[in-house]
């Protein structure tokens, strides 16, 4: 039983777990309830009078001292990345995680009672589209205590994780992608594990009353106290990215990527997690931030097509959206999956090429010159470009403006200076110069 289609999954039927919370110490009862698409993962505190919802999202992370704590109106959730990573590593999209207390039953110190609950569960399909975070560029963290995070594009979900522990100590590398079958196999019983020398202070900040040697695998000088034998001879680093994968979906998405990790923490995984989710929003927020002036300053595409002599495939422009005295022009080309060159650039990895992202700044730049009544009539030949800098690649589903300005014009050789924007942030600019010649 796992969710492999594109489609959002919740739990079938409600079911339940009971066992002790490793830092409290606590008797809890967990269940999971089926919940409606785009509801995400959000726990229940059943134990409290108005049985308050808080949501599983990295926004709502409180601390991440051993373990990672959210929190909505003051009431708190503790040690939730256990849980959530079955959830996701097993396909689950949308789950009410209902508990009467207020941190859900560490059982073995692995993913794997909460897989064997959502299996005794089973899965539902949903009608709505997974909400996957598709990285596009690097995205990287470094902190002073040498923890390293980054993730680059792939079209998997990817993990490469190092652990090193105290002094270099268990150094382990272990590099897998994410999927239901591996991770129930592979990641889910990688169980928790705890330095001896950490105990104490542990105990005196009021932590792990509930953890036990059958709980977590506890690491004393190069000697393991387990109840049980290891599960992986890499077992840390697994149980690393079991933690990984619970943090990071407290972005609120799936990811698209590889995440190459170096000793990660709760608190670096959720900084992460903090900066997909703002990544993701500017993403989304790109269509309404979409401000296109209407009137005489808008020319569609009939009107750029009795100006500009480009036709398909080589029209790089569909509309002008704004002009600024006689100087400046603004365009808008909506980058679609059906455009002729993603055929072999590339295939697998669409991206627009720079050198039309070079063109579409003539192409407007010239329909500001030829605006003006002494060139109506003329055709703008491109003659150079400087100072051209690619810095971020145009995908299908981008919509790039393009801003140009006529810095001078002299007889019938002309400057500008463009550039091309996708969601606010510049994606390419150069400087250019143009012949106007007769048709």
């Amino acid at each position: 039983m796992s969710a492999t289609s594109d489609r959002q999954h919740t739990v079938a039927t409600p079911a339940s777990l009971t066992g002790t919370s490793l830092h409290t110490g606590e008797q809890v009862t967990l269940t999971l309830q089926p919940a409606p698409e785009n509801f995400g993962f959000k726990f229940r505190r059943i134990d409290l009078d108005d049985k308050p919802f808080i949501p599983a999202l990295a926004e709502k992370v409180q601390k991440v001292e051993r373990a990672t704590t959210i929190s909505e109106g003051g009431v708190n959730v503790h040690t939730v990345e256990h849980i959530i990573s079955a959830l996701t590593g097993m396909g689950v999209d949308n789950a009410i995680i209902e508990m009467d207390a207020n941190e859900p039953p560490i059982v073995d110190g692995s993913a794997l009672p909460y897989v064997e609950l959502i299996k005794k569960a089973g899965l539902q399909e949903q009608k709505e589209a997974r909400r996957v975070f598709v990285v596009r560029e690097p995205i990287y963290q470094e902190t002073r205590d040498g923890t390293i995070l980054h993730i680059v594009p792939d079209k998997k979900f990817r993990i490469s994780c190092t652990n090193v522990g105290p002094e270099g100590r268990h150094t382990q590398y272990y590099s897998t992608e994410i999927t239901p079958e591996i991770y129930e196999k592979e990641i889910a019983p990688a169980r928790t594990f705890v330095y001896y020398e950490d105990i104490a202070p542990l105990l005196q900040k009021g932590l792990i009353k509930g953890g036990t040697l059958e709980a977590a695998v506890v690491i004393r000088g190069e000697t393991l106290l387990s109840k049980q034998p290891l599960r992986f001879a890499d077992e840390f680093v697994r149980h690393k990215i079991l933690d990984l994968v619970g943090d990071l979906m407290l972005s609120g998405k799936r990811i698209l990527g590889h995440v190459i990790a170096i000793r990660p923490g709760h608190g670096p995984n959720t900084e992460l997690a903090r900066e997909i989710t703002k990544q993701y929003s500017n993403m989304l927020a790109m269509v309404p931030r979409l401000n296109i002036p209407t009137g005489e300053a808008v020319l569609d595409i009939n009107e750029l097509m009795s100006i500009l002599p480009h036709r398909y495939p080589f029209l790089m422009v569909d509309r002008i959206v704004g002009f600024e005295g006689e100087n400046k022009a603004t365009g808008v080309k909506c980058v679609t999956i059906n455009e002729p060159y993603f055929q072999g650039h590339f295939p697998g990895h669409p991206i627009m090429p720079g050198v039309l992202q070079l063109e579409a700044m003539a192409q407007v730049a010239s329909i500001a010159m030829l605006r003006r009544p002494e060139n109506q009539g003329k055709l703008g030949y491109f003659m150079s470009a400087d100072n051209v800098k690619w810095r971020k690649p145009v995908l299908p589903g981008d919509i790039l403006f393009i801003e140009t300005e006529v810095l001078k014009m002299k007889r019938s050789i002309g400057t500008a200076r463009g550039r091309c924007v996708v969601n606010g942030q510049v994606v390419s600019e150069a400087d250019l110069m143009f012949s106007l010649v007769d048709r």
